[in-house]
Formats: C-alpha cells, sequence, structure tokens
C-alpha cells in the first residue's frame, strides 16, 4: 500500500484447549520457530515468540492490510496442523478458542521482549489465569469470567 505508513505492535496470548500441559519442552523451541515464522510469511514481523507448556506468547509487528483475528487464525490453525502432523502428541491438538492481545508502542519493546523471554522463570511463581487477567485488568478490558479461558480438567 502506498503512502501507508504504521507501527502496531501486538502481543497475543493463546491457550492449548482446555489449557492441558501438552507443549513440551524437548519440540517447544521448533513449535516457537513454526509460530515465528508464519507470522513473517502474512508479512508482520516476528519479535518473539515463548511459552510454557499450556500457553504461547507471540509478540510481532502487525502489517496494516491484515486484521488482528485473520492472523491469530492462521497461526492457531496451521500450527495446530504442524503439531498433529509432527505427532508430538498421541491424541488430536487443538488451541483453545479465542485469543488476548494487547497493544504497545515502541518504547516498550524491551519490556514486553523480556517479559515473554523469561516465561518459565516467571510461571513458576504465577499461575495462567492469574497473569492473563492481570493483563485484562491493566489494559482495562472488559471480560467475562465464564468466557475466560477455561481451566484445565
Amino acid at each position: 500500500m502506498a503512502n501507508t505508513y504504521h507501527q502496531v505492535y501486538i502481543q497475543s496470548i493463546f491457550a492449548v484447549k482446555y489449557r492441558n500441559a501438552y507443549i513440551h519442552k524437548s519440540w517447544r523451541p521448533e513449535l516457537q520457530k513454526v509460530i515465528g515464522n508464519l507470522i513473517n510469511e502474512m508479512g508482520n514481523k516476528c519479535i518473539i515468540v515463548n511459552g510454557v507448556e499450556d500457553h504461547m506468547h507471540c509478540f510481532f509487528a502487525l502489517k496494516p492490510d491484515i486484521s488482528i483475528s485473520e492472523a491469530m487464525q492462521r497461526i492457531k490453525s496451521k500450527s495446530s496442523k504442524w503439531i498433529n502432523k509432527s505427532n508430538f502428541v498421541n491424541h488430536k491438538f487443538e488451541w483453545q478458542k479465542g485469543f488476548g492481545c494487547f497493544s504497545y508502542g515502541k518504547s516498550q519493546i524491551p519490556n514486553v521482549y523480556q517479559y515473554i523471554q523469561n516465561q518459565e522463570a516467571h510461571h513458576r511463581q504465577w499461575d495462567f489465569l492469574d497473569e492473563y487477567t492481570a493483563l485484562l485488568k491493566k489494559f482495562e478490558i472488559d471480560f467475562d469470567e465464564n468466557y475466560i479461558f477455561h481451566k484445565p480438567i
């Protein structure tokens, strides 16, 4: 798009269906690369992808001609297809419906990057639901407890 200038930084968070701990540490780096490549293939710019056994964080610069919902739909569907094709789990892998999405300014990139980079250490102290609802509250996003990611079964 000629004469279109933008600077939109997005952190997205999405969970394994029922927040089960299926993302094993042995293949998690491969998954992160796959997700990063999916982000870049759409023309966005991946900054960092990281997560733990039950959820992932993506931080990227969003291209102006793609919606966040479209980007997340592609990332989640293609990465779950990759996980299933790779036979990393002995059942059908699925991401939970929905995602969280938060926007940041350029000056916040180093802090968000470090936060995402340190997910394992962070989650030794914080539960995912506590982290997620804290972000929703920090960004003053109204939410209904009934539609927050399901607790693990």
